[in-house]
C-alpha cells in the first residue's frame, strides 16, 4: 500500500502541477483574472463566496485543496489499476480517457457537492476546462501508475 501511495503522490503531484500552470497561466494571466483568485476559487468549494475575501490565505487553501483532489484522483487509478491491467498497458489512451472522466465527475459531481453548486458551464470555460484534464492531468497519472508498476513488475523476487 506505501508503494500505492507513493505512485498517487507522484502521479496527482504531477498531473496537479500541469494542471495548475495551466490554470494559473490561462485564467490568472490571459483571460485576465489574478493568480489568487484562480485558487480562491477552488477555496470557494470548500468555503462558498467567502474565500474570495480571505487574501493569500484562501489562495493557498485552494492550491492544497488542488493537490489533495489530484491525489485522489490519482490514487483511484492507481487502485483501479491494479485490477484492470488495461491501465497500465496503454497509459496514453487510458489516461486521456480518465482525464475525460475526471472532468466529468468534478464537474457535474464534486462542483454540485460542493458551496459553489451547480452551474452549467459554459462552451468556451468547458473545453478550457476540458482540455487540460485530458492532455495533462489524467495522462499524467497514467503514465507514472504504468511506469512504476512496470518497474515492480521487472524487479527479480527475493
Amino acid at each position: 500500500m506505501k508503494r500505492d501511495l507513493t505512485t498517487a503522490a507522484l502521479g496527482g503531484g504531477i498531473g496537479g502541477l500541469l494542471d495548475g500552470i495551466y490554470a494559473t497561466v490561462t485564467w490568472g494571466f490571459i483571460l485576465g483574472d489574478n493568480p489568487a483568485a484562480v485558487w480562491q476559487s477552488v477555496a470557494a468549494g470548500l468555503l462558498g463566496k467567502n474565500a474570495y475575501d480571505g487574501g493569500n490565505a484562501t489562495a493557498a487553501l485552494g492550491l492544497a485543496l488542488h493537490f489533495f483532489i489530484a491525489f485522489v484522483m490519482a490514487l483511484v487509478y492507481v487502485l483501479a489499476s491494479r485490477r484492470l491491467t488495461l491501465l497500465r498497458s496503454r497509459p496514453w489512451l487510458m489516461g486521456m480517457l480518465y482525464g475525460a472522466l475526471l472532468f466529468v465527475v468534478m464537474n457535474f459531481v464534486v462542483v454540485p457537492l460542493s458551496a459553489i453548486g451547480f452551474h452549467a458551464p459554459k462552451l468556451m470555460g468547458a473545453i478550457r476546462s476540458l482540455v487540460p484534464h485530458v492532455l495533462l492531468v489524467g495522462p499524467a497519472i497514467a503514465l507514472v501508475t504504468a511506469r512504476r508498476a512496470a518497474r515492480t513488475d521487472s524487479m527479480p523476487s527475493v
